[in-house]
């Protein structure tokens, strides 16, 4: 039986990781990359972008599943955007996990959400939709996620967490167990959450 296709929105840095990953989890064959208009046509690893914005609704008549591949620092409003777009046109955002990675059978994981290499997430965890949980962070158990966040390379968030809505949670940051992080916080690379 054949792989179903998958498209992926954004052709920058993250777009490279998530490729990686998607090979790597073989659960789906990559169509082409939507970025901007003026980019149609070139390649990134050997996959060619195939649209831009404008060209949503076609796209997802062609291909249903799709996964957003914008990286998230300054502000998470462009992966919102392109996610409402798509679920405004009945996309299916599926959940893309490394096989490198672990992730309790007692997790959650929202829709839209990439959970890359070498991530560890424990036991009663609860992440959001759109969200990124990169490279080697590290997330304790009962730890609660919003929507829209990016749990940058090896960070750690520790037991009893809650982290708001369209949070950036900087690589190699620490949260203190049981710690409430408000919507909207920029938690800058190397801090401690006390």
């Amino acid at each position: 039986m054949d792989k179903p296709k998958i498209i992926i929105f954004g052709g920058g840095g993250h777009c490279k990781s998530c490729i990686d990953v998607i090979e790597t989890e073989n659960r789906f064959i990559i169509a082409g990359i939507v970025d901007i208009k003026e980019k149609i046509g070139e390649e990134i690893l050997g996959y060619k972008i195939i649209g831009c914005d404008f060209d949503i609704p076609e796209l997802i008549k062609k291909y249903k599943n799709a996964l957003i591949t914008i990286g998230q620092i300054s502000s998470p409003e462009n992966r919102i955007r392109i996610f409402n777009i798509l679920e405004n046109n009945q996309a299916n955002l599926p959940t893309i996990i490394s096989p490198f990675a672990y992730v309790s059978k007692h997790t959650k994981i929202g829709k839209g959400t990439i959970v890359l290499h070498h991530a560890l997430i424990y036991a009663n965890a609860q992440i959001g939709i759109n969200c990124i949980i990169n490279s080697k962070a590290l997330i304790e158990q009962d730890v609660e996620i919003g929507d829209h966040c990016h749990i940058s390379t090896s960070s750690v968030v520790n037991g009893g967490v809650k982290i708001g809505d369209k949070v950036f949670f900087g690589s190699n940051a620490v949260s203190r167990q049981g710690v409430e992080i408000s919507d909207y916080s920029f938690i800058k690379a190397n801090s401690i959450v006390k």
